[in-house]
This record gives structure tokens, C-alpha cells and sequence, in this order.
């Protein structure tokens, strides 16, 4: 099997809709999906309910296109020849292709299927890009074995972990440790850095 039957499910589903169950609550957008029911998205509070044993991954937003972790996905997908972003110090990948101008002179790496401009010498862009090529050519696969497992370990220690890499965009995980600025330290009293004078004594009466 090159491909599993909820991949394409996967790449149809829309997140990040309100849950029409728990819409009133902190955590309602429908950011998961269950690769054992194959259904729709669904929030937080629907996994707890109604997903609590099965095989769900979350789905994060970065520029407005859905992204998953590599550490998610790496278990259940063979993510081999998709190119990887580190967005907010996590490793994801891009569920479907991108929107991109026409890729100028000068770049050494696109996709096979899109043509979108890539960092690294991989084939495709996305998982939505992998699976088009997997139809059309029959030369690449998701399912994971051995060999496939050992390829993907590889391919990741050879990545280069140069700053293009690290690009600034807005990865939504629900975490608020980058929302509040350090505190500065305040600045050095004045009166810290005044030097005192030479004391004088008071004359002696006659």
C-alpha cells in the first residue's frame, strides 16, 4: 500500500472552524484529525470525548497553510523527499502545496510537481505534492518499513541547520511562552556611578 487510505482525507480536510459542539469554549477550533475514524476535524474537547484511544495528530497553521510536526507525522507517514521547515524551534512540513510566482533563474531546488522554489535538494514540497507524484510516477511510497525508516533518520542528520532554515513565521501551537517580552533590567543609578568628593574637616578653634 504507497499510500494510506486517511492521507487523502487528511489533505481535503478544512481546520481550524469553530466546533459547532464546543464553540463557546478556549480551545474550540478544529485543529485534529483521527487517522482511525477518518472523518472531519474536530476540537480538543471532541478528542477527549469521543477520540480518546485512537490515532490523532494535530494540525498547526503557519502563514495561513496548515502544517504538521515532522516528530507527528515521521510515525505513521514515510515523509521521505518532502522538504522540511524549522518554524518556532519545531520541524514541520506543509500538508498541501503553496501559491508561489514562477520560480526565477538561479534556483537550484524546486518541486517535482509544483515548481515551488526549495531549500534543500528534496523532490517535493509538500505532502499533497507527494502524493501526486506517487500516482503519476510510481516511484516514491508512505508506507513505512525498515529501510524507509532508516532513510528518513538519515536524510534529517544531513539537513543543514543554517538560519535560511529558521524562517519568521507565525506557527500556531497554543503556547504563550514567546507572548510576553523579557523584563530589562533597569539602568544604573546615577548615583551608583558619582564619585564622592574628598572630605574636608572643620578648622580647629583658636
Amino acid at each position: 500500500m504507497l499510500v494510506p487510505p486517511w492521507l487523502e482525507p487528511l489533505l481535503n480536510t478544512s481546520f481550524f472552524d469553530v466546533c459547532r459542539i464546543h464553540g463557546d469554549a478556549a480551545r474550540s477550533e478544529c485543529n485534529m484529525f483521527c487517522l482511525d475514524c477518518n472523518e472531519n476535524a474536530f476540537c480538543f474537547y471532541c478528542r477527549s470525548s469521543k477520540h480518546k484511544d485512537h490515532q490523532v495528530i494535530q494540525i498547526r497553521r503557519s502563514s495561513y497553510h496548515d502544517v504538521v510536526r515532522v516528530a507527528e507525522i515521521q510515525t505513521v507517514l514515510d515523509i521521505s523527499g518532502v522538504q522540511t521547515y524549522v518554524i518556532n524551534s519545531a520541524r514541520v512540513l506543509f500538508l498541501n502545496e503553496r501559491p508561489q510566482p514562477k520560480s526565477g533563474k538561479g534556483v537550484a531546488h524546486i518541486c517535482e510537481i509544483c515548481g515551488r522554489s526549495l531549500l534543500d535538494p528534496f523532490r517535493f514540497c509538500s505532502l499533497g505534492c507527494k502524493l501526486v507524484g506517487i500516482k503519476r510516477n510510481g516511484d516514491a511510497s508512505f508506507a513505512l518499513d525498515a529501510k524507509n525508516e532508516a532513510s528518513t533518520m538519515e536524510g534529517m542528520s544531513r539537513r543543514s541547520v543554517s538560519s535560511r532554515h529558521h524562517q519568521e513565521e507565525e506557527l500556531r501551537e497554543g503556547s504563550q511562552q514567546d507572548m510576553y517580552p523579557a523584563t530589562p533590567s533597569p539602568p544604573a543609578s546615577s548615583n551608583a556611578r558619582r564619585r564622592k568628593g574628598i572630605p574636608h574637616r572643620a578648622p580647629f578653634g583658636s
